[in-house]
């Protein structure tokens, strides 16, 4: 896209009010069988038949009306969420479920209904459990010219890169949160996508420049972008328009959208194509199994004559990778660093074990669980002297309250070896310090800080590095209730997110229960939740939160997966998990080997171990003779099934 004259800018700034468009979309969300990595067909969720999905297309000042009904039958739930954008006075249409609305219930439609105005690249997919690894995920873009001017483009080009599973969600999911993945390890994905595809040849002319848009609709894996033997130049981050930036190389988390320039080489200098190359960040994964191809090569064509490019080998050494750091785009704003916060919310990251055995993730010792009325609507329900009360949201929301207009710093401290992909909803933040990656836990000690950038890298989904922290801040003034989590959608799931109850106050006066849409209501009515009272549904006592959604209670004191039992124990679980993961992701391309008989001796073994630490005698205490009783009666059972395989 070539600079407009100015002329033409002020005569479409004059118009645009007028030339603003509603755009309607029926989708009837419905399964159909695909294979996009060319090795095993598997169903997806498709709009209206058809997947991948379409890439939504707007200009700022543009609504949206999208219509989406739930065909996929049985008791699969869902919802919509438009990542990244602010939903401005439109709050209930933002999509997390349990957050801001009722899952949409089988058979049912819920039409979204909003205003952008905002401009950039961003994307939408299902808030219903980890659904959007089922396919249900695509682009959406929105253009504005004053903003674009600011560049110039001949031809622009929307890119996905994404993990992908064969299994679906529900399944991966139950792998995730089990008492025999003590570890949290992770699925492992089976192939990447480009463009929801393999081996995507992206034809291009002589000395021009493109935009490639991309965007990581990944549920797990970070990836690497780059095109052999050209510059890349980022102008855009998750909706912030930046000051240009050369580099060879970007870095995207799943989550993040980034656009960058790229201009061709001329004629007399191209006697061959080039490769495009995706690659996973391999240090996310617990077990990089021989099978993943964690490099893909995808193809810069300027001239089909030419044969497909060889990739070389430094293509394969990721070690060597030195992508951009996004701490040191700048927005084309020039927004100064926000000035010291009136409110800040510090958290402390981990990942640990409750009584069912099952690994969740924490902030400061509360793992997310969902309550019994969506948020949003305890807080349109709740009486005006306590609507500001944060108990009445619940003892594991991680719940925040907002003031109107204050300045926010979140900072949060990971004390576990991953990375995290954080997302705020309803805004973007600045990012104020972040640190390396650490071999051990480093918390954020403001008085030893590096400096603040004067005019600080913006964005709305950022990583946070194994063992190290990061920095955020923002202005409270949009109120609503917004989640902000980890979108390693794994993560989520294992309780890894706050609300942020922000100007509820203003919020009320802003939206009432009466005003919202009637499918908002018969989507709760469907699903069964009360659509009035605090996190335990009570609309009587407000402070009464008997009967609400609480995590398990913790394994008995003394008696951890890190305790006495893991002395003889821990580390044949924690492989038990990891092998389970990988065997059930890699079972339809396996060929031979002997990782079931591995499974069955490790099973054997740790059976064996149990049996004779409970009749040796050395255990005292009947709560940890109990536990120890279930294991080997739950392991005498797997054992058996094993045997039969």
């Amino acid at each position: 896209m070539l600079r407009f004259s100015s002329v033409f800018l002020l005569i479409s700034l004059l118009f645009s009010t007028v030339a603003a468009k509603t755009h309607t979309f029926v989708y009837n969300a419905t399964w159909t069988l695909a294979n996009p990595d060319g090795t095993k067909e598997r169903p997806v969720i498709s709009f209206n038949g058809s997947w991948p999905l379409p890439v939504i297309n707007i200009n700022k000042g543009d609504s949206i009306e999208l219509t989406l009904i739930n065909g996929l039958g049985g008791d699969a739930t869902t919802s919509l969420h438009f990542h990244g954008l602010f939903q401005e006075g439109s709050n209930h249409m933002d999509g997390p479920v349990g957050v801001t609305q009722c899952p949409i219930p089988p058979g049912q439609s819920f039409t979204y209904n909003f205003t952008v105005n905002q401009v950039g690249t961003y994307w939408y997919h299902s808030h219903s459990g980890s659904q959007y690894s089922d396919g249900l995920r695509g682009m959406l873009i929105v253009h504005d010219e004053e903003v674009e001017s600011n560049y110039e483009w001949d031809h622009e080009i929307p890119l996905t890169l994404s993990d992908w599973y064969h299994a679906p969600s529900s399944e991966l999911v139950k792998m995730q949160l089990t008492r025999y993945n003590p570890t949290g390890a992770e699925p492992i994905p089976q192939n990447s996508l480009f463009n929801d595809t393999k081996n995507v040849t992206v034809e291009v002319d002589y000395e021009k420049t493109y935009l490639f848009r991309i965007v990581n609709m990944g549920v797990m894996v970070s990836q690497y972008f780059f095109v052999e033997d050209h510059d890349l130049t980022v102008i855009e981050v998750d909706g912030v328009y930046t000051q240009p930036k050369k580099t060879s190389m970007v870095y995207l988390s799943v989550g993040q959208r980034m656009s960058v320039l790229l201009t061709t080489k001329a004629k007399k200098d191209v006697n061959k194509n080039f490769c495009i190359v995706q690659s996973f960040d391999d240090s996310m994964l617990d077990v990089i199994p021989p099978e993943l191809q964690v490099t893909s090569i995808n193809y810069l064509s300027y001239d089909k004559s030419f044969p497909k490019p060889e990739p070389s080998k430094k293509f394969y050494d990721i070690d060597s990778y030195e992508p951009l750091d996004d701490f040191e785009l700048k927005p084309i704003s020039n927004k100064t660093a926000l000035a010291d916060p009136d409110h800040r919310i510090e958290v402390a990251l981990h990942m640990d074990n409750l009584g069912d055995g099952v690994n969740y993730a924490f902030f400061n010792n509360h793992t997310y669980v969902a309550p019994k009325v969506p948020t949003l609507l305890s807080v349109l329900s709740a009486p005006k002297d306590l609507v500001s009360n944060q108990i009445i949201y619940g003892s594991n929301t991680n719940t925040y309250v907002l003031q109107s207009g204050d300045t926010i710093e979140i900072v949060i401290n990971n004390e576990d070896d991953n990375k995290h992909p954080f997302h705020l909803h309803g805004h973007q933040f600045q990012i104020i310090a972040r640190s390396d990656a650490y071999d051990e836990p480093h918390h954020y000690n403001p008085d030893k800080a590096d400096e603040i950038p004067e005019i600080p890298s913006m964005r709305d989904t950022v990583i946070v590095e194994g063992n190290g922290y990061v920095v955020l801040r923002f202005v409270a003034d949009n109120p609503g209730v917004w989640f902000f989590h980890c979108h390693l959608d794994f993560h989520l799931e294992q309780g890894l997110a706050i609300t942020l109850v922000e100007a509820p106050d203003v919020l009320q006066s802003q939206l009432s229960r009466g005003s919202l849409p009637a499918d908002f209501l018969s989507s709760c009515k469907g699903s069964h939740m009360p659509v009035e009272g605090n996190a335990a549904g009570n609309h009587h006592d407000w402070l009464d939160l008997v009967g609400e959604n609480l995590q398990p209670l913790p394994l008995p004191e003394g008696f951890t997966l890190k305790g006495y039992v893991a002395i003889i124990g821990c580390t044949v679980i924690a492989l038990i998990g990891l092998k389970s993961i990988y065997n059930y992701g890699m079972d339809d391309v396996k060929v031979g080997g002997t990782g079931l008989e591995d499974e069955k001796l490790v099973i054997k073994k740790l059976l064996i171990d149990l049996v004779n630490e409970e009749q040796s005698g050395k255990i005292k205490n009947a709560a940890k003779k109990l536990e120890i009783r279930k294991m080997i009666d739950e392991l005498s059972e797997l054992d058996k099934k094993y045997a039969t395989l």
